[in-house]
């Protein structure tokens, strides 16, 4: 099972780090826009554990820190919007 599970988890990251890039390219989606977020999260977090796997650490660090960098901006993009909607009543 770990013999097919491996490759598919491999692959669906190119697909979604791919899918992210196209979209982003296309202009059908904005750089800071949710879905484009979590394309790089779960894609980054896909080819980590592929990489962890096969021991290509520096391969699993860049993709741990390509998902990182998902993570900053989408906790960013929620902070923001909790903020200007907790605004005093005044």
């Amino acid at each position: 099972m770990m013999n097919l599970l491996m490759p598919v988890i491999g692959w669906s990251g190119v697909v979604f780090c791919t899918l992210g890039y196209l979209l982003l390219s296309l202009k059908t989606i904005r750089a800071d826009s949710l879905p484009f977020q979590l394309l790089n999260i779960a894609g980054g977090l896909c080819l980590a554990v592929t990489a962890v796997d096969t021991h290509d650490l520096p391969n699993a660090a860049a993709n741990i820190l390509w998902m990182s960098i998902g993570l900053y901006a989408l906790s960013r993009q929620f902070s923001r919007r909790q903020n200007s909607t907790e605004r005093p009543n005044g």
